[in-house]
């Protein structure tokens, strides 16, 4: 049930009274051990792997869960507020809390904008933020997806390794086309198991976690158009994938009729005909997927001149947006050295070979390394699909598996002009330029991992943060504009709220920490403290009290001739304040891969970090041409500052 609509404050149903009044009881009760104990479960609901409910079906829980609470105006203007004090002089500070104020303030235009967002939630289906989350984070923007939007996984190596002598640049190997028939394959079973409801929903102790996610994966691509993209799903079930090889596109039917599955050795013929076809091509078609990774608007007015200028054309774009998924065959190895390996996940070196507006596309390099590509997604979901994928190499067939013979992979022809050419030459060079800039190294760090920290009743994940903030001060000597995604699963279409990291508490402790003259237990005593602060503010956020959304709602409420009525907005410590000069997302528990994401601002990090049972992987990437910040100097700083906050917490009582 919702509690009284105009105070908006909890949204309450049986499932999640208990996680309500848990919060209630640690800000009553803020002891350390009590704050450990609360965020350990917190997080597991935020980004660990759920608890999973037998013998239900997978959309069963939907119903059971609350809507997202709009929050008050009153709770963002203080946690705003609160957010620029460690980001602003004494005398910015009290201009930009002048302007939020008279924004907020009773009777103001706030209120005007918080009404707005009332009728919305009213009109929407789900959830308030929902489609204007879409549209600002993703559709709206501009700029490339390649390397600006999409993230990267690579997967471990199977069992048997990859390949030490693979063939040689041009050519694929059969244990390449082994791994990719069977992963298809296992993504095959995880869409059958959404399908027919037999994937086990996910919970918490607290409740259920939304699964709506589920239904987008497959059959799903974004669109370049005007002035923003469009994002669409086939409802019905599709029955072929999209294959790449040098470039060559085909539609590739891997169920037969009804979705009767097949085994995988068909699945393998399959592939090896797309690559027969391909070497036995005379005149290959141009590479009309280097668009994918293009500025948004020259890709859109690309698209619709191949659309209407052509049937052919038009139907090719039908069946790569309603293919169930993307499968790039690389003819080339990666390197040895996952640090250099990881990029061909990226960006493929040059984009080549790539659709970058799929949601899902797997790659194998000839040397039978494997990853995959995309967008949209949650990092909670991604991660428990390519765990299932990959825990269950080598792949099986499947129990109800025919022995049908599919229809031949269909080769994609393309009508193009001269126009429609030297766009995709311009793209290559535009492709190539952002390519080279990219800074993406890894830190695989051996000396402790999730069971010491536990071990020194720490929060893995705030300690990680903590360390990333003092990593930045150590290489950048102020703080910044920070955030860490948390998940809002546990309403009705939750996402994905941001959690600002940087505290005036973390200011104080990597300030501290920084400096010879303060004594070991006061640094350890400020690092529990932005410990403890920024589990209390994961508790607000994770129960759907984040400022980010609400700030962006109001904002998008915001009409033409209003404009200068927002002066929270157009204070210059708003933009100042989302300008965030890095990001730092927890993607653990992933035993079976690596991952991560681009940069978003152009002096900026981005941070994907998992914790295993006794080590770390992180991956960490910049921009090259920005002087200020470099991957490679930040990996050593930070490999140094989980060394001294060892070595700090080692001298404390709790070990």
């Amino acid at each position: 049930m919702r509690t009284e609509y105009n105070n908006n404050k909890y949204y309450l149903n049986n499932n999640n009274k208990h996680f309500i009044r848990a919060e209630i009881e640690v800000f009553k009760f803020p002891t350390p051990s009590l704050l450990i104990k609360i965020v350990s479960l917190l997080h597991k609901r935020a980004i660990a792997t759920p608890m999973e409910t037998n013998n239900q079906k997978t959309f069963s829980n939907q119903i059971n869960l609350p809507r997202l609470p709009i929050p008050t105006l009153k709770e963002t203007a203080e946690h705003y507020k609160k957010s620029l004090l460690p980001l602003l002089s004494i005398s910015d500070y009290n201009r930009a809390a002048d302007a939020v104020d008279e924004f907020m303030k009773e009777g103001g235009f706030a209120e005007v904008l918080q009404k707005r967002l009332y009728d919305v939630d009213k009109s929407e289906k789900y959830n308030w933020i929902e489609t204007i989350r879409l549209n600002k984070i993703y559709l709206e923007k501009r700029v490339p997806i390649l390397i600006n939007v999409n993230w990267w996984v690579e997967f471990n190596d199977p069992v048997t390794g990859i390949l030490k002598n693979p063939p040689q640049k041009g050519q694929i190997s059969e244990f390449q086309i082994d791994r990719a028939a069977g992963l298809v394959s296992n993504m095959l079973t995880f869409n059958d198991m959404i399908n027919n409801e037999l994937l086990p929903p996910e919970k918490t102790r607290h409740g259920p976690l939304c699964m709506d996610q589920y239904t987008k994966i497959f059959s799903t691509a974004r669109i370049a158009d005007f002035p923003s993209d469009r994002v669409i799903t086939k409802l019905s079930k599709s029955k072929h994938i999209i294959v790449m090889f040098k470039d060559q596109i085909f539609k590739v039917q891997v169920l037969g009729i009804g979705g009767v599955r097949v085994p995988i050795k068909e699945i393998k013929r399959q592939l090896r005909s797309v690559v027969d076809q391909v070497n036995n091509t005379t005149e290959l078609q141009p590479p009309i997927g280097l668009l994918t990774g293009e500025h948004r608007d020259t890709w859109a007015t690309a698209r619709k001149k191949l659309e209407t200028s052509s049937v052919e054309n038009k139907i090719n774009f039908e069946a790569i947006d309603t293919a169930l998924f993307s499968v790039a065959l690389d003819d080339y190895p990666t390197d040895t050295n996952i640090d250099v390996s990881h990029h061909n996940f990226i960006h493929a070196y040059n984009g080549r070979n790539r659709w970058f507006d799929k949601l899902f596309q797997l790659i194998f390099a000839n040397n039978g390394r494997a990853g995959a590509n995309g967008e949209l997604f949650d990092g909670t979901i991604v991660r428990r699909i390519f765990e299932y994928i990959i825990s269950n190499e080598p792949a099986q067939d499947p129990p109800n598996a025919s022995s049908i013979e599919l229809s031949p992979p269909q080769y994609m022809k393309w009508i193009v002009d001269a126009s429609i050419m030297n766009t995709i030459e311009q793209a290559q060079i535009n492709i190539q330029d952002a390519i080279d800039d990219v800074d993406s190294v890894l830190l695989y760090y051996n000396e402790y991992g999730a069971d010491w920290l536990k071990n020194a009743k720490v929060s893995p994940d705030a300690f990680a943060q903590m360390a990333f903030q003092l990593a930045y001060y150590k290489c950048h000597g102020e703080p910044c504009p920070s955030y860490e995604p948390v998940t809002t699963r546990g309403f009705l279409h939750g996402r994905m709220e941001i959690l600002k990291t940087c505290s005036m508490d973390t200011v104080e402790f990597t300030k501290a920490f920084c400096d010879p003259k303060v004594k070991n237990d006061e640094k350890i005593s400020l690092l529990m403290k932005a410990i403890k602060s920024h589990t209390e503010n994961m508790i607000s956020v994770i129960n759907g009290y984040g400022i980010g959304c609400h700030l962006m709602g109001l904002q998008s409420q915001i009409r033409d001739e209003e404009k200068s009525r927002a002066t929270l907005f157009t204070d210059p410590s708003y933009a100042q304040s989302i300008r965030y000069k890095f990001n730092a997302s927890n993607m653990s528990p992933a035993l079976c891969f690596h991952t991560g994401s681009g940069p978003i601002p152009p002096d900026g990090y981005a941070i994907c970090y998992i914790f295993e049972k006794d080590k770390l992987k992180i991956n960490i990437q910049s921009w090259k041409k920005c002087k200020e910040t470099d991957s490679v100097i930040f990996r050593k700083v930070l490999e140094e500052s989980l060394d001294d906050l060892r070595e700090i917490l080692s001298l404390d009582n709790r070990l």
